[in-house]
């Protein structure tokens, strides 16, 4: 037993209007959403304010998961790069005024002239990342960055890459363990045990271990009583977002069973 508390993603109905991902979210069982601000679901004022409402009423608390579609925070060019920081401050605003308590990003990627120009996309995923963090700061809202997993070309993926990021980046950024990232890498217990002191959020969701699948708990390979024990030794207090694409409701009691 764990003192976790279980929210659930809108990622599985991210296909879906707008106005039916708040009809979803309305009957959803637990108090905490995370909002993906992209795709049908991009967020504007007039979005946010329908959601404050909504959390109003329903007693809900949001977190908010940055647009990922064409954005790399280490873009080489300057102006993709300068209209995809705007993109991401606009998103850190709505996240604000949403009152979201925390807004996750993801970290860049290397590109097709990445081997021309050696560490220069790594210079400039630490630069981005300090950029987002004082813009945040500015909007008072917290920020954290997501594992993410093999086989996409993310400069940080592995516990290792992420050793090598704090040493440099020399800013309190928080991390997002994402439990099915991380099993495809083979590090669930590496993350935790080397990052307990930073993992502040949490996205749970299964796969086969090779592919990025965001099956509903106890459909793949993870071994979901092991992370239960290991949260428990971390003395993890804070979310697990349920992030699988179907089978939510039940994901979400498998995990109420093991956790709470």
């Amino acid at each position: 037993m764990t003192n976790s508390k279980i929210g659930l993603s809108m990622l599985y109905c991210l296909g879906e209007p707008f106005k039916k991902m708040i009809e979803n979210l309305i009957h959803t069982e637990t108090s905490y959403i995370e909002i993906v601000d992209d795709g049908y679901h991009t967020l504007d004022k007039r979005r946010v304010a329908i959601l404050k409402n909504i959390g109003e009423s329903y007693d809900l608390k949001y977190s908010v998961h940055a647009p990922f579609a064409d954005i790399n925070i280490a873009s080489p060019s300057k102006s993709m790069y300068k209209a995809m920081l705007k993109r991401l401050e606009t998103s850190i605003a709505n996240a604000s005024d949403l009152n979201a308590y925390i807004w996750v990003f993801h970290p860049g990627l290397k590109t097709g002239i990445s081997m021309f120009y050696p560490s220069r996309d790594w210079t400039q995923n630490l630069k981005t990342t300090k950029s987002l963090l004082k813009i945040a700061q500015d909007y008072n809202m917290k920020i954290a960055m997501e594992n993410v997993p093999e086989p996409f070309p993310f400069l940080m993926k592995s516990v290792e890459d992420f050793e090598k990021f704090y040493d440099d980046v020399n800013e309190d950024i928080s991390l997002v363990l994402d439990i099915g990232h991380a099993n495809i890498n083979g590090q669930i217990g590496l993350f935790l045990k080397t990052f307990a002191n930073k993992i502040v959020h949490m996205h749970a969701h299964d796969n086969d271990g090779k592919g990025d699948q965001h099956l509903a708990i106890g459909s793949g390979t993870i071994n979901w009583k092991n992370i239960a024990n290991l949260l428990n030794k971390i003395s993890y207090e804070n979310v697990v977002i349920v992030e699988s694409i179907e089978h939510t409701h039940d994901s979400i009691q498998k995990l109420k069973q093991l956790l709470e």
